[in-house]
């Protein structure tokens, strides 16, 4: 049987990118995303929620993508898998740590939510697919370069 590791994650950055490099020069991006599930409690008829704070990493040209544009508050979507890592902590004790590794990510809302003033602050309309420079390897379109091939 066939198994599948497969997380998608909506959420708000909850501190700016944070970047590393490994050995071998190949850029480590990190990020902290919240994602909050609201409902009504059943009992009492109020506003109950609950944010969770999913931790991030992305690997090559997606973290040289997401060092440079994520901020502080950008809305993003992310998908990739779950991996958890053990380690031992300054007591000793053994832990376990679950990220996720991205393999696909969008940022959402405006450029303005994103930490980039853009003309005007014009939305970007999801033109912004930053999932498929990691592809290519080439530099995603933005809005300025679009607004270049409008004849008038």
């Amino acid at each position: 049987m066939a198994s599948v590791n497969k997380v998608i994650i909506v959420g708000n950055l909850g501190r700016d990118p944070e970047n590393r490099y490994l050995p071998s020069g190949e850029q480590v991006t990190s990020i902290a995303v919240a994602t909050t599930e609201n409902w009504t409690d059943k009992q009492t008829g109020g506003q109950k929620s609950l944010t969770e704070w999913h931790r991030i990493s992305f690997f090559g040209k997606l973290a040289e993508i997401a060092g440079q544009y994520l901020k502080k508050g950008s809305p993003v979507y992310v998908e990739g898998k779950l991996r958890t890592q053990k380690y031992t902590d300054r007591d000793g004790i053994e832990r376990y740590q679950t990220n996720i590794i991205a393999s696909t990510m969008q940022m959402l809302g405006s450029k303005q939510d994103s930490g980039n003033s853009g003309q005007n602050g014009s939305q970007n309309n999801g033109r912004n697919s930053y999932s498929e420079a990691k592809q290519t390897g080439r530099r995603p379109t933005t809005q300025a370069d679009l607004d270049d091939d409008i004849p008038f």
